[in-house]
């Protein structure tokens, strides 16, 4: 497990190193003629910022290709609920970026997406004992209107924490929507 979890740290700081910096200049680029894959690369490669969200909750993607993607978070005592493991909503919001980057990752340019329904089971509790974990999300399904992805929550240890699926809308996107 100890080199699983050097292994998972040492991917973050690559990706860490190539993120755009938070009090960076706002990009000049445009994402409207891009697709979904090529938005993504543009967060990786440092030409678009990635939502400030992952700063909030301590998580980041660590990979994405078509139709796959791989985030990683850390759970720390800062989300915790009242009974001191992970609240719900860290699990929801993480598989949440992976399923949906799964399904962006297939769009054309042009095209956008919002989560149309998520369905969340949390098998075991986490808690800052578990140092990281990985969601990966993978597409079931995409189509014009309707895409359809499947995710889990793993633990370095193989351990499954959590399981999802989503129902995420396509629509047409305008120059401002993204």
């Amino acid at each position: 497990m100890e080199h699983v979890i050097a292994e998972w740290e040492s991917q973050e700081r690559a990706v860490r190193a190539r993120l755009r910096p938070a009090g960076a200049p706002p990009p000049t680029m445009s994402l409207a003629a891009l697709s979904g894959l090529q938005v993504l690369e543009a967060i990786f490669a440092g030409d678009w910022p990635p939502p400030a969200m992952g700063d909030t909750l301590d998580f980041l993607p660590i990979r994405v290709e078509p139709g796959l993607a791989v985030f990683q978070g850390r759970p720390s005592p800062r989300h915790y609920n009242p009974m001191g493991t992970v609240h719900g909503g860290w699990f929801a919001t993480l598989l949440d970026s992976a399923v949906g980057c799964a399904v962006h990752s297939t769009l054309p340019a042009g095209s956008a997406y919002t989560t149309l329904e998520i369905k969340v089971n949390i098998v075991r509790p986490l808690t800052d004992a578990v140092p990281l974990v990985r969601a990966e999300g993978k597409v079931v399904h995409t189509g014009r209107q309707v895409g359809t992805a499947e995710g889990r929550i793993v633990g370095p240890d193989g351990k499954l924490y959590a399981h999802a699926t989503t129902t995420c809308l396509i629509f047409e996107s305008s120059p401002r929507a993204r």
